[in-house]
């Protein structure tokens, strides 16, 4: 293991069967890898009926495109804004402005009064895209104990997959980028430890999805 993904317990990590993240992939047990696509959020609710539309038609078509398999995950993180209400309280006492400041101070009230009856999510959402040895056939078999045969194949096929992705999605209008060795560090962190200060981690995973015909 490279120091900045150390191994951890080992009953942990069998438990999240990742052996090692190395550069963009995750490697997982079994002969198994993965890379991961962080996708930019659109507010669907927000567009005409027509950007709707093409919304719905060129997501269709991304799905009719993939030859292979993908999993959609979407994290949805409780936010605690306790320390943006201070911050507002802050600014409305420091205002010279005595027109600004009551303004900042009914917005403060506003906010708090909203976290009361509303849960404040924070979601992010990512493409998953897999690896498995038994794509490269029987030689791949036979190698399977070579870590570096088996990450340099992981490799061709992850990243010729998410180019693919990538330029499908931005015909939907979404931006994406691969997750690289420190983000994906954090991510499973976040997510493996949900009390860690930043809000309780509620996760929605996909089952993997692969191109059909989609209308």
């Amino acid at each position: 293991m490279r120091k900045t993904a150390q191994k951890i317990n080992s009953t942990t990590q069998r438990f999240i069967e990742i052996e090692d993240i190395i550069d963009d992939i995750v490697i997982m047990s079994g002969g198994q890898a993965c890379l991961i696509l962080e996708v930019t959020a659109t507010n669907f609710t927000l567009q005409s009926k027509e950007e709707q539309a093409s919304k719905i038609i060129s997501y269709a078509s991304l799905l009719n495109s993939l030859s292979f398999a993908i999993q959609i995950v979407i994290l949805s993180r409780k936010l605690d804004i306790s320390a943006y209400v201070k911050l507002l309280e802050v600014e409305a006492d420091r205002s010279q402005n005595q027109m600004l400041a009551k303004h900042i101070t009914q917005y403060k009230s506003f906010v708090s009064e909203l976290v009361k009856t509303n849960i404040v999510l924070e979601k992010s959402f990512f493409i998953v895209i897999p690896f498995s040895f038994l794509e490269k056939g029987a030689v791949a078999v036979t190698n399977m104990s070579d870590k570096e045969a088996f990450l340099k194949d992981a490799k061709v096929q992850l990243h010729s997959k998410s180019t693919s992705v990538i330029q499908e999605l931005l015909r939907v209008g979404l931006k994406s980028k691969i997750l690289m060795e420190n983000e994906l560090i954090q991510v499973f962190y976040e997510i493996y430890n949900s009390d860690s200060g930043k809000g309780d981690i509620m996760q929605t995973v996909s089952p993997m999805v692969k191109g059909t015909s989609v209308k």
